[in-house]
């Protein structure tokens, strides 16, 4: 009991222990950066303002960075207006303080080395931050709090650590902002199509909507059997085959086109899905290769394909009934170990909120799941495209285009979607109405048919940067495979 009872403030158990700092690294880079402003541009890309522990180092950093970035010269007269005249430190003003780390600065090849050292202790103190954090929930958990939640909440936090370098959020200036925006217009301009986003593999919805945008949640819906599944398939096979990847100054690796996908495929197994896509890109019936109904050429045709497909990185996750908290944390996974570009999820209606009060309401859980997925998209800057089902009330109308007011279960669907997109096929209705044959109705019936046969339409319902609309597609329902139509100047010359 004697040695379990030993005072807290004996040798062996410190008191008080420091945050892990280095003050002396930052005295001697901000000194490099003083006497040679060369050195900033050697660890601006990667040390920001908060990675300093010293308040005053943060502030120093801070104004010498801005005015490094407009083009002015930052020495300890420059920087002088822009700090505290007041201030002391130690026996020193503020002014003898920069003249000292001026003095007694490194040379400039060591600036990176210091730059590293100051960054690396900031990641631990943000490390310790989370440990702490983590320690003191589950000492003190709240009642509804289960384990589970707070597995996934340290998760995202030390996901978001390994991502960024930093652990706040918080404020962001607007002139970072800007920076950012004219970036992204700068990669549009000189990426091949002129997209901001990445491009879908089909060239009419990339006009209307830019490609596919980072941090945006795309809803795709449609009645069954209009082919919601079968786009959605064809948009990630085609973004996971165009994938070219570049790596980076840091060592990362991202994608200069095409990109990673993870599906989340609740309603079809892997198997099932795979089936589909071989079929598309073989154009041999799905339903054929399952009879097994295919002669020696095919066959060869669909292991050639597999192949092929073994080297696209498209990743399924097959599980049914899938919370918004576990694919999230799927999510976060796949885009720490093999990159993550764009999120399918199949379908919506078919995911299941994580909190017990949501699992009591249907609106509210389906509410939870949308905010989420929008709330995954903003935090891994990837694109989800999430499909849905939409309400019956489509059936009874004479125009069955669905509109927004169709989304089944809902208003948050429509609420926190970027993008909104209806999947429609006219000929689907048109087989179903077939009259007597002979008839005049049946006359009529067949030009309907013609007319519609192979075309369907993606109806951009809601688009929060861009224009609404109709975009016009192929459809070829024996392979499942959305294609773009051919335009008129491209078709070969028709003579009467």
């Amino acid at each position: 009991m004697a040695d379990a009872a030993r005072k807290l403030d004996s040798d062996d158990t410190p008191l008080y222990r420091e945050a892990p700092n280095n003050i002396e690294a930052e005295q001697a880079l901000l000194g490099a950066i003083l006497v040679n402003n060369d050195a900033f541009y050697r660890v601006s890309d990667f040390l920001k303002p908060g990675h300093f522990f010293e308040p005053l180092h943060r502030k120093i950093y801070e104004v010498a960075s801005e005015l490094i970035r407009m083009g002015k010269m930052a020495n300890p007269v420059t920087l002088k207006t822009f700090l505290p005249a007041n201030e002391k430190v130690g026996d020193m003003t503020v002014m003898q303080y920069l003249a000292r780390l001026a003095a007694e600065a490194v040379t400039v090849i060591n600036a990176a080395d210091y730059g590293r050292a100051i960054y690396d202790l900031a990641i631990r103190r943000s490390l310790i931050t989370v440990g702490e954090d983590m320690v003191n929930i589950a000492y003190d958990a709240p009642v509804d709090m289960a384990p589970q939640e707070q597995i996934e909440d340290a998760e995202r936090r030390l996901f978001e650590l390994a991502e960024s370098g930093r652990y706040d959020g918080g404020f962001e200036s607007f002139g970072d902002a800007t920076k950012l925006a004219v970036d992204m217009a700068n990669a549009a301009f000189m990426r091949e199509g002129h997209l901001s986003g990445l491009s879908t593999g089909l060239r009419d919805l990339d006009k209307r909507m830019g490609g596919l945008q980072a941090s945006d949640l795309i809803i795709l819906a449609g009645r069954p059997g209009m082919g919601k599944t079968s786009l959605a398939t064809n948009i990630a096979f085609n973004i996971a085959s165009a994938y070219e990847p570049v790596q980076q100054a840091d060592g990362s690796v991202v994608a200069a086109n095409g990109g990673v996908v993870g599906f989340f495929s609740l309603e079809m197994s892997s198997e099932q899905l795979a089936t589909r896509i071989i079929s598309e890109q073989t154009e041999i019936s799905s339903s054929k290769i399952r009879r097994g109904e295919i002669n020696e050429a095919e066959f060869e045709k669909l292991v050639a394909c597999a192949q092929t497909m073994q080297k696209v990185p498209l990743f399924i996750d097959a599980t049914g009934g899938i919370s918004i908290a576990q694919l999230a944390a799927r999510a976060r996974r796949l885009k720490r170990q093999r990159g993550l570009d764009v999120i399918v999820v199949d379908y919506v209606q078919l995911m299941q909120g994580s909190s017990a009060k949501s699992a009591q309401n249907r609106v509210q859980e389906i509410t939870e799941i949308t905010t989420g997925l929008k709330a995954l998209a903003k935090e891994l800057s990837t694109p989800i495209i999430a499909l849905s089902q939409l309400s019956r009330q489509v059936e009874s109308r004479d125009d069955k285009r669905p509109q927004l007011s169709d989304l089944r279960e809902s208003g948050s669907i429509e609420q926190d979607a970027d993008v909104v997109l209806f999947v429609y096929r006219d000929e689907y209705y048109i087989k179903n109405k077939e009259p007597k044959p002979g008839t005049e109705e049946h006359l009529k019936w067949e030009m309907d048919m013609n007319e519609a046969r192979g075309k369907a339409e993606v109806i951009i319902a809601k688009q929060r940067h861009g224009p609404t609309g109709t975009v016009p597609l192929a459809f070829h329902g024996e392979y499942t495979r959305f294609s773009d139509l051919a335009e008129d100047s491209h078709l070969p010359e028709r003579f009467e």
